[in-house]
């Protein structure tokens, strides 16, 4: 299997990325923002968190005009698979991969910390490995990360399915306090309508060894594992 992660000017959970991405014995491939071609063979493209050309004028709106990223939404256009994680996930939105926008949290202040969210669907190369309603712990950190889209896109995420994960408490439950955004219907990451574009606040790839506090975040890559790959390393 074979894996790349994107490196855009600000990006610091790249090699976070593709650490998470060797540990399921995935090979890897550092493809920088000014290339104009992918390599070929490539089974998942992943777009890292940061602050990529510095969040300058809107988060992701520079980067999604990087070279690159030409190729990656074509990758997308044919089928392939992309996770956006963080910034990733802001820079999918800015494309049009995927619907709605992330904006200023809340309470406009920048949060770090370890949040629940619940698997709301487990048919997809992103959740397999889970259960449905499963409780994962992973960490945010993030200023941006209000996830808002207008009624119309909210009502087609909500009846398409299209939402992976919702912030909830330890026991499963959807509360204000859970929340650590404002993002609506407490929404922490959603698909695109064929399922081959996730994308998500939370950041699994630093939930992928104990060491870190949890290993959580080995769902996600297990799954990619189960849908695209040959090897688990759990």
């Amino acid at each position: 299997m074979k894996i790349g992660v994107v490196t855009f000017p600000g990006s610091n959970c790249d090699a976070d990325a593709r650490h998470a991405s060797e540990l399921i014995g995935a090979e890897t491939h550092k493809l920088w923002h000014k290339n104009t071609s992918l390599p070929d063979g490539l089974d998942l493209i992943i777009l890292p968190g940061g602050f990529s050309y510095g969040d300058y004028l809107r988060t992701g709106s520079i980067a999604r005009f990087s070279p690159l990223m030409n190729s990656v939404v074509d990758f997308a256009k044919s089928g392939g698979y992309v996770m956006g994680v963080c910034n990733g996930f802001q820079i999918l939105c800015e494309t049009g991969l995927l619907p709605g926008a992330l904006i200023r949290n809340a309470q406009l202040s920048f949060v770090c910390k370890d949040v629940n969210l619940s698997i709301e669907r487990t048919d997809t190369a992103f959740s397999n490995a889970g259960t449905k309603k499963q409780v994962l712990r992973i960490p945010i950190a993030h200023g941006d990360g209000r996830f808002i889209a207008t009624p119309e896109e909210l009502d087609k995420l909500e009846s398409n399915n299209q939402v992976l994960f919702r912030y909830v408490n330890s026991s499963g439950t959807q509360t204000e306090d859970s929340n650590p955004n404002g993002s609506q219907n407490n929404i922490a990451g959603i698909l695109n309508h064929a399922g081959n574009v996730m994308g998500m606040m939370p950041h699994p790839e630093r939930a992928v060894e104990s060491i870190l506090g949890s290993t959580d975040g080995l769902t996600i890559f297990n799954s990619i594992v189960a849908a695209i790959g040959d090897t688990v390393n759990s």
